[in-house]
């Protein structure tokens, strides 16, 4: 991986084809924006479901794909105010 896309402590990797998002998903405490990264849709499927078990989620139905990249995207939405009971 070229040294632009690294972090310098521990090596973590920047992500430079991360698509921005609107201010308005974020304009409130609690509200944040959740991107996943795994190597299947079923796993970044399940993390999203786990996550929308637990709190209030604007869920996506599918996942992308990068040409020449590995791996699955998928970006969901969620309000940790709005909680559901177990």
């Amino acid at each position: 991986m070229p040294p632009s896309v690294q972090n310098q402590p521990g090596g973590r990797v920047v992500w430079p084809c991360v698509e921005p998002f609107s201010e308005v998903h974020v304009s409130e405490p609690g509200l944040i924006v959740v991107d996943i990264a795994a190597g299947d849709d079923e796993t970044a499927l399940a993390f999203q479901e786990a996550v929308a078990a637990r709190w209030a989620t604007a869920v996506a139905d599918r996942t992308t794909r990068t040409p020449g990249r590995p791996g699955v995207r998928l970006r969901c939405y969620v309000d940790l105010r709005q909680t559901h009971e177990r």
